[in-house]
């Protein structure tokens, strides 16, 4: 090779890296666009199902509506329900799941007996049918009172105020306490007789001005009876609890329908004296 073609060769070597460098901040951006296209691809395909779902496909708290609770029950009852069951709030309306959660969610509230139906709809929207526990006595305990319902279900007794709790007939003498959690039975017969007494008389509690049921010994010598306490020391024996009537002794619903003839006798100017519904 002579002189002439290695100059050649050496201006087109210096032309080809002057030209590089006067390039070189063009390739810069492009390696940059490349790098942040590439990366976003990536963060696309794992954030694009959450970021592609507007409003109307996610369920907020805001947007269930629950029916069928009672005004003894707290307004709270929602946001307890959707709290204590932890679920992840917004929820996808997408979710297959989603009315079997919320059911669940529901359900596990102490004051709700069971979840009816629960309907999801678009917009993101939720309906949540419940039926609710009915308090009918407070069970004396040492230091208060624990609301059940007629099954002798353990309510949250936090949710009544004193003038709440008085409203309804109290139950003396039992010596147990509840063996599992608010929302669960109490676990003593004793307790569910009392719950079933009490659930039986009905409104002739108020009627009568009765306050409290206690058990007490059976005239017979087997098993126990019940006593209704009311006011100015009214003393009324009812006897069995309902469903344990003995052969010889009138049923529940005999010994109810006198304690209404009694209430009608108190509202006609009457007064009431002891009675013993065992006796006819």
């Amino acid at each position: 090779m002579d002189d002439a073609d290695e100059q050649d060769q050496t201006a087109a070597g210096h032309g080809l890296v002057g030209l590089l460098w006067q390039w070189r901040s063009l390739l810069g951006t492009a390696v940059v666009l490349l790098f942040f296209i590439g990366g976003g691809r990536l963060l696309w395909q794992k954030f694009s199902p959450q970021i592609s779902r507007d409003a109307d496909s996610l369920l907020v708290p805001e947007h269930i509506d629950v029916q069928g609770v009672p005004d003894w029950v707290p307004d709270q009852l929602k946001w307890q329900a959707l709290r204590n069951a932890s679920l992840d709030m917004p929820l996808p309306l997408d979710d297959p799941g989603l009315e079997r959660r919320l059911a669940r969610a529901f359900d596990m509230h102490p004051w709700v007996e069971r979840v009816e139906r629960v309907e999801t709809r678009h917009p993101a929207a939720a309906t949540v049918v419940v039926r609710c526990r009915v308090p009918v006595a407070m069970v004396r305990v040492e230091g208060g009172l624990l609301a059940i319902d007629a099954e002798a279900t353990v309510l949250p007794s936090a949710d009544f105020t004193p003038e709440a709790a008085a409203e309804y007939p109290v139950v003396d003498g039992v010596e147990t306490s509840p063996r599992g959690p608010e929302g669960a039975v109490w676990g003593d017969p004793m307790v569910a007789e009392a719950a079933s007494l009490t659930s039986a008389i009905g409104p002739e509690w108020r009627a009568l001005g009765l306050l409290e049921c206690r058990p007490i010994p059976a005239a017979t010598g087997q098993g126990t009876w019940w006593e209704l306490l009311g006011k100015d020391d009214l003393r009324i024996v009812f006897g069995s609890a309902p469903g344990r009537s003995a052969p010889d002794e009138p049923l529940a619903a005999e010994k109810i329908s006198r304690l209404r003839r009694l209430s009608e006798s108190l509202t006609a100017g009457e007064p009431l004296s002891d009675t013993d519904l065992t006796k006819p």
